[in-house]
């Protein structure tokens, strides 16, 4: 959800019963970052609202991510999900409050590093997934990582129904992580030409490449045209740069990034009512 989640989402999510996120570049500068973690937890009220989490990118090029990992801890942000990098220097920090430390991993071999560095459970991303993608299969995924972990397990990866949810349930996954589906949604910071966009938008629609932002990420086709490239042949990778991509205004303001569940998007709702659908696809597939 990179530049699409801040806090009305989060705050959405939290008070119709899931978890909400963003990612702290989202907030353009430290200050602002400041501001959102005040606002959302002096809304977010943990006796009856889901909990709430900041996804920290860990990457060199992050020259904050120590500034808001600060932050982070002082607000006691209950949940850090780290990404792009080794969530190790985040672990003692956020510990020592009693907050917890998933980490975003794609093979098992990254899994395993994070397990070492002492997080709380993984987030699986898996092929499938909007902007920054796995390439492994979900099934294969979640059955090999069981072999040696047996705490939390978030799995990702083109999930947008109650029924993909129930079915990473049945795989092992503890909870299921979805994005795309909330980019189409009242409270996302999605321009409503995105929006329009992921609603339109089905498997077809969906172009892998590494060029934006040096990793493989899923991007809407169209947005890469739009903004002058030919998805069929895309330039060779690009340099990872965290603050650079998220001060880079016109950059986002064209290209845009879905997972393959995006067929499945059919409306813009707000989150509450997205929720709802969801929790009445999975009670169904439950009862089959």
């Amino acid at each position: 959800m990179f530049l699409q989640s801040g806090p009305a989402m989060v705050i959405a999510a939290c008070q119709a019963g899931i978890l909400g996120s963003f990612p702290s570049p989202n907030a353009r500068t430290v200050e602002q970052l400041d501001q959102w973690l005040n606002e959302i937890s002096s809304v977010v009220n943990p006796q009856n609202d889901a909990a709430w989490a900041v996804n920290l990118m860990m990457h060199r090029s992050n020259t904050r991510r120590f500034d808001d990992l600060e932050l982070a801890a002082r607000y006691e942000a209950p949940l850090i999900i780290s990404a792009l990098g080794s969530p190790r220097e985040a672990v003692e920090t956020v510990h020592s409050y009693g907050g917890k430390v998933y980490a975003d991993v794609i093979n098992s071999e990254f899994a395993r590093k994070a397990l070492d560095s002492g997080v709380d459970g993984l987030v699986l991303v898996a092929a499938g997934a909007g902007g920054h993608t796995g390439q492994l299969s979900g099934f294969a995924f979640v059955e090999e990582v069981r072999q040696f972990w047996d705490g939390d397990i978030v799995l990702g990866g083109g999930i947008s129904s109650g029924r993909g949810i129930r079915a990473a349930e049945i795989l092992g996954a503890t909870y299921a992580y979805m994005g795309t589906s909330f980019i189409a949604t009242s409270e996302s910071m999605a321009d409503q030409r995105y929006k329009d966009m992921v609603v339109a938008a089905s498997t077809k629609d969906i172009t892998c490449s590494d060029a934006i932002t040096g990793v493989k990420a899923n991007w809407l086709r169209e947005s890469l045209q739009q903004a002058g490239y030919d998805p069929d042949n895309m330039p060779a990778a690009g340099a990872i740069d965290v603050i650079k991509a998220a001060s880079d205004t016109k950059r986002w303001r064209d290209i845009w990034a879905a997972g393959q569940g995006v067929g499945n998007v059919d409306k813009v709702q707000p989150i509450a009512a997205l929720v709802d659908q969801l929790e009445s696809e999975y009670k169904e597939a439950c009862a089959a």
